[in-house]
């Protein structure tokens, strides 16, 4: 079974982490393990509610997914559950579809990770820029916090928009409806989470706020909605499994968003192990991490529980509490059920205000505010990007925005790498990228009569193609011998080739003779695969300037003194 699992590159640390394992390290685990299930209690239902469903489908989604998470990750440290991130596309998929599309969305995008950390794509996450995220998570966060506005004053709106700005005219036209007592819960709940997290932080601020909340909010009778006047008792078990929701017709429609599922996960998730590695100089495995994302993802729906990621926060406090292996996840969804078993009924009594301000302090936190205004000293390409991917976060759609992010991370990186490459004609060449103590720079040979020579320098792809093509186009002479030196040219791609067979073409035309030179292995075996070799001619294609300066001088019949030699 192990090979079997390292050919799919799927080692999860569970397998590894137990060698040396002790009755101290289980201790350390076990107290870990219950400190975060605790803290994960309030999140859980906060973002289930958020999302537009009941409080217990987040309690399923931290019970299932988050052993599964732990069971399975990448990390020994990685604490898994329901997070702020997707309750935008949560809401929008129950308001435009159903809960079953919502969960077989879910089911799809645990299929898009599994394939995804098979095929290694755990790190493409460093080719997302990082204008990107912030606007992502910046715009993420202005949503989470926009939708709590109704349970943090108490406001009486019957049904709440989902457009940004109808949800935000809607709260100016209603805040004459405040509830001052929701408010005082609200505040005083994020009164407690702030000073706990200033001055206490060893201490659960988000749980001891809840209960405080709780306690105030039943002994003084307080009119003001709780779990229980709005959603009833909680359950105190798992529902059966089932996979009722599965549908082929509505595969295609929900596909879109099932990516933008997956991709959340990935950033988040990823996210989360490097700020684990960072804290104890461990190192995690995307693919495996992904892959354990995905199995989570498939089985969370199953058990009507809703998207689930790796969580920041919840697995730095597991640090902080002195986790050593996955097991302390594991132990904290079992924590979690525990409490749903026992001690579901007093949860009727925690004010929806309460969870509201919890969730009003995870914007925040995620909303990064210092490092978004310092983007704004950043190159403006990076400030456009970012802008441009928090304005359609926030204003048009979370998919679009995903789709608009991973399209302008493109074109940011297609610009970054043309700006590295160069093609420059060798006599216009100042100290680019030839100097004089390099023995095969031009400066140091003997350029053949009615010879033209130019150098790329990097990546000969479709960003450089069209530069290439217009700067060998503006010269005015039309030389015998044509050199293109290519000893820079790590990789060459479609476009590249196409550039180089219409130049060949164009030389052909005016009887000029086109040679290579330094041509390394990838653009070689490109240039063989797809025949351009045989137009050029064999005899013309060399792995040195001195060869290609040689087969020059025998086009044009111009051969050195020997005093110019010397």
């Amino acid at each position: 079974m192990d090979v079997h699992l390292r050919k799919l590159n799927f080692i999860p640390k569970t397998f590894t982490s137990f060698r040396e394992y002790n009755f101290s390290l289980f201790l350390k685990d076990l107290f870990a393990g219950i400190t975060v299930g605790i803290v994960s209690l309030p999140l859980a239902m906060a973002f289930a509610i958020a999302s537009g469903v009941t409080p217990d489908k987040g309690l399923y989604t931290a019970v299932v997914a988050g052993f599964l998470i732990s069971f399975f990750s990448g990390s020994k440290y990685q604490i898994g559950g329901p997070t702020g991130s997707f309750i935008v596309i949560s809401f929008y998929l129950l308001k435009n579809f159903s809960f079953d599309s919502l969960l077989l969305t879910t089911f799809i995008a645990g299929i898009i990770l599994i394939i995804l950390g098979i095929s290694k794509a755990g790190s493409l996450i460093k080719f997302i820029p990082y204008p990107v995220t912030i606007g992502f998570t910046s715009g993420m966060a202005i949503l989470i916090l926009s939708s709590q506005v109704k349970d943090f004053f108490g406001l009486k709106i019957t049904q709440v928009p989902v457009d940004f700005i109808e949800k935000w005219l809607s709260y100016f036209t209603h805040f004459n409806t405040i509830n001052y007592t929701t408010t005082f819960i609200a505040f005083f709940t994020l009164f407690i989470i702030i000073i706990c997290k200033k001055f206490f932080q060893k201490l659960p601020g988000t749980i001891i706020a809840i209960i405080l909340s709780a306690t105030i909010t039943y002994l003084f009778k307080l009119d003001v909605h709780t779990i229980g006047s709005v959603f009833g008792e909680l359950p105190k078990t798992l529902p059966n499994p089932s996979i009722g929701f599965l549908s082929l017709k509505k595969i295609t429609i929900l596909f879109p968003h099932a990516t933008t599922i997956a991709f959340l996960v990935v950033i988040e998730s990823l996210m989360s192990t490097v700020v684990a590695d960072g804290m104890t100089s461990d190192r995690h495995d995307s693919n495996t991490e992904l892959i354990a994302q995905g199995i989570a993802n498939i089985f969370s729906p199953i058990f009507g529980g809703l998207p689930a990621a790796g969580a920041i926060a919840r697995t730095a406090t597991n640090i902080r509490s002195g986790a050593k292996t996955p097991l302390s996840g594991m132990i904290h969804a079992v924590i979690l059920f525990s409490i749903m078993f026992f001690l579901a009924p007093l949860a009727k009594n925690i004010p929806l205000a309460s969870l509201s301000a919890v969730l009003v302090m995870v914007a925040w936190n995620m909303s990064e505010i210092n490092t978004f205004v310092r983007m704004f000293k950043s190159p403006k390409s990076d400030l456009y990007v970012m802008l441009i991917t928090f304005t359609v976060m926030v204003v048009v759609d979370i998919v679009y925005a995903v789709q608009i992010g991973v399209i302008l991370a493109s074109f940011l990186f297609i610009k970054r790498v043309s700006n590295v490459t160069n093609v420059a004609k060798i006599y216009d060449l100042s100290s680019g990228f030839e100097f004089k103590n390099d023995i095969d720079s031009t400066i140091n040979k003997i350029i053949p009569k009615e010879t033209e020579l130019y150098e790329i320098n990097g990546p000969f792809f479709f960003g450089i193609a069209d530069i290439f093509k217009n700067i060998v186009d503006t010269s005015a002479i039309t030389p015998k011998v044509f050199i293109l030196r290519m000893r820079h040219v790590p990789v060459i791609d479609a476009s590249g080739l196409h550039a180089l067979e219409t130049f060949y073409y164009k030389c052909k035309k005016q009887n000029t003779v086109l040679i290579l030179s330094g041509v390394q292995r990838q653009p070689k075996n490109a240039i063989t695969k797809i025949g351009i070799d045989k137009l050029i001619g064999s005899e013309n294609i060399f792995t040195h300037i001195d060869l290609a300066l040689i087969r020059a001088r025998e086009i044009v019949n111009d051969y050195p003194d020997i005093k110019d030699i010397a």
